[in-house]
């Protein structure tokens, strides 16, 4: 049976999601730009309640495991991302629902958690394939995932809050070649616009 925990990185903590994670989460969720080209918009505290709430309830049903982001660099909650459409019958899970404070955009943040993830979910889990979705609109995000060696596999229309999504994938056999370009990522002394784009997956 799968099993999900916090996992660590040199930078971020993925802390399993609670309900006391509302208050610092929506306190990082502030600037509109998060918010943009993500299908759901936060502008309250209760709706960020909702949001977690909606999380906890899937990791009840086993369909998905949340965690909230905290950056050990500036000691606080930067966001959130989940392990989610989990099913291991078939071997294969989504990476999605990922936001981010503007403080942390263009750094390690993003391309640490990946990395951590992705690792556990082929060498833990031993999973055959993981798949991430963007809204085809979010042109950063897309460059983003295919900078992690991901494969664009197609289309699909109007799947969630009637917006279109690119779908994107990586399987095991895949797992060296992508495990070895994030570590080249996370091994560079500078993170630059051109070079680390910030992610917001929206599979929901």
């Amino acid at each position: 049976m799968y099993h999900f925990a916090g996992l660590e990185g040199k930078r971020v903590k993925l802390i399993p999601l609670e309900i006391e994670h509302s208050i610092p989460l929506f306190e990082c969720s502030r600037d509109p730009l998060i918010w943009a080209s993500y299908p759901v918009q936060i502008n309250t505290i209760e709706e960020m309640d909702k949001f977690v709430y909606k999380a906890l309830e899937g990791r009840e049903r086993k369909e998905q495991f949340p965690f909230a982001v905290f950056d050990k660099e500036l000691n606080e909650f930067v966001g959130t991302t989940r392990f989610l459409r989990i099913s291991e019958e078939h071997g294969n899970l989504n990476i999605g629902s990922t936001w981010y404070s503007p403080k942390v955009w263009r750094t390690r943040v993003n391309s640490e958690t990946k990395f951590l993830m992705i690792r556990y979910v082929f060498e833990v889990l031993n999973t055959v394939r993981i798949e991430i979705v963007t809204t085809t609109e979010n042109v950063r995000s897309q460059r983003a995932i295919e900078r992690l060696g991901a494969t664009r596999e197609g289309l699909l229309r109007k799947k969630y809050y009637n917006k279109d999504y690119f779908i994107y994938s990586v399987i095991k056999s895949e797992w060296n070649d992508v495990k070895s370009r994030l570590e080249g990522f996370l091994t560079e002394d500078r993170y630059t616009e051109e070079q680390h784009h910030y992610v917001r997956e929206e599979s929901r």
